[in-house]
């Protein structure tokens, strides 16, 4: 697909008024969001209450590092692969599929406990493939949204989708923290395994509005045309799609700089704000609320064209980057918490308008391995930033460290503004070449 064909795609009429809300009223997204909500509160409840339990059964908290490493590692193992075969099958019996087994793999832990059958080994097992089919769930779901809502809803959508994961971190440790207290980590996992399985029926009377040519399907066996599709998406990506490309670049170094953020955020609180552990419960609440607050105004914002998104978005990421620098001069909680809030703001405007972006110039059939792409290369680089600053704080100083997120943030900002200039030119192009209203062609049907 031509980049003026990809052009021509995207939204060319007056940005209409989002009313991001009224979705969750239809009877398609209502589930998906209810069932999203839920999941998400399971998802944190067992982030938690998983930790605690293999800490308290072990004792060991190397044990218990083994076990966030084995939930990172599937999206970096598998990533691509698993974008090949979501791209073969209908996104709604995998999402079912999916959240059926991940209510399985759960609910054997604490019954195998129960049992006095629950060895470590198994138990790393089990961790494992729920984190296989966790990555597997993601890039289904962001690929069904264009399927289920109309394209001019498409950022309202995915902001909504954001709002689960901010409600489930805000109100998914309170309750796993509260349910350890009162009936043990291994009962909360009951509770968990059964979201899991409330998401799977919420999915069932979704109607998702998917087509796949099973003529071509049927003629390809399990392994057979594997890295002919790997290669498509790789080329898509990375050759045949420069929108799609600098949007991989900018979503890279916004990876680098927030993740870091967000892992060292204990280390900053301590050492550069000089908070002990509860006031660093408060920032952590401060950077939820900041999220879920910017994820809810993103739902009634106009959406506009690329152009406009990208300013936005380099806007959201300036402001966030300024904020991030602003830490290390404030040493009072309540003003460090306002600048946590703004940053968890900022950022929240960022995945939503990505997402968007991506479903709109992505033909359906690649769809699953364009988000398994953006998963792989941003856990990547995820880790990298994870790394480079945690050590940079250790020989540096954090302070440091905090100014060099702040400038990966700052860069990031630049390069969307930039971005934005290049797409408005393209954008100019193709109106010159092809009349003030080029036709609008659907991602599926180019």
């Amino acid at each position: 697909m031509s980049e003026a064909t990809a052009d021509s795609m995207e939204t060319r009429s007056t940005p209409s008024r989002g009313r991001g809300w009224e979705l969750v009223k239809t009877r398609d997204f209502g589930f998906l969001f209810a069932g999203q909500t839920i999941s998400q509160i399971g998802d944190s409840l067992n982030k938690v209450a998983l930790l605690w339990f293999v800490y308290d059964l072990t004792g060991s908290a190397l044990k218990m590092a083994v076990v966030g490493l084995l939930q990172t590692l599937p999206p970096l193992l598998f990533g691509p692969l698993i974008g090949v075969y979501l791209d073969r099958v209908r996104k709604k019996p995998v999402m079912i599929g999916v959240d059926l087994l991940r209510t399985l793999m759960v609910l054997l832990i604490p019954v195998l406990y129960a049992m006095e059958a629950l060895t470590l080994d198994r138990l790393y097992v089990l961790v494992f493939a729920t984190a296989i089919f966790s990555t597997v769930f993601g890039p289904a779901l962001t690929s069904a949204v264009p399927l289920i809502v109309p394209k001019d809803r498409l950022v309202a959508a995915n902001a909504l989708m954001q709002t689960t994961t901010n409600v489930g971190l805000l109100v998914g440790p309170a309750l796993s923290g509260l349910g350890i207290a009162l009936i043990g980590a291994q009962n909360v996992l009951y509770v968990d395994a059964a979201t899991f399985f409330v998401s799977a029926l919420c999915i069932f009377p979704i109607r998702v509005r998917e087509t796949l040519d099973h003529v071509r399907l049927a003629s390809k066996g399990l392994t057979e045309g594997i890295t002919s599709d790997l290669l498509a998406g790789f080329r898509f990506v990375f050759v045949e799609q420069k929108t799609v490309m600098l949007l991989m670049l900018t979503a890279t170094l916004y990876s680098v700089g927030i993740s870091a953020f967000i892992f060292l955020l204990p280390v900053f609180a301590k050492e550069v704000l000089g908070v002990g552990p509860i006031q660093l419960g408060w920032l952590w609440s401060a950077l939820g609320i900041g999220m879920l607050l910017a994820s809810l105004v993103l739902t009634s914002i106009t959406q506009g064209d690329v152009p406009w998104r990208l300013r936005f978005m380099s806007g959201a990421l300036a402001i966030g980057g300024i904020a991030v620098a602003a830490l290390g001069f404030f040493d009072a909680p309540v003003a460090a918490g306002a600048l946590i809030a703004v940053i968890g703001g900022s950022t929240a405007m960022f995945t939503p308008l990505v997402w968007t972006m991506l479903q709109e110039l992505t033909p359906a059939h690649l769809l699953g391995r364009v988000f398994t792409s953006f998963a792989t290369g941003g856990m990547a680089s995820s880790m990298a930033g994870m790394a480079g600053f945690g050590w940079a704080a250790d020989t540096i100083g954090p302070a440091a460290s905090l100014g060099g997120i702040s400038a990966i943030l700052l860069m990031t900002a630049a390069t969307a503004w930039l971005f934005s200039f290049y797409k408005s030119h393209a954008q100019g192009v193709t109106v010159a070449a092809g009349g003030p209203f080029p036709p609008q062609t659907s991602p599926a049907q180019t």
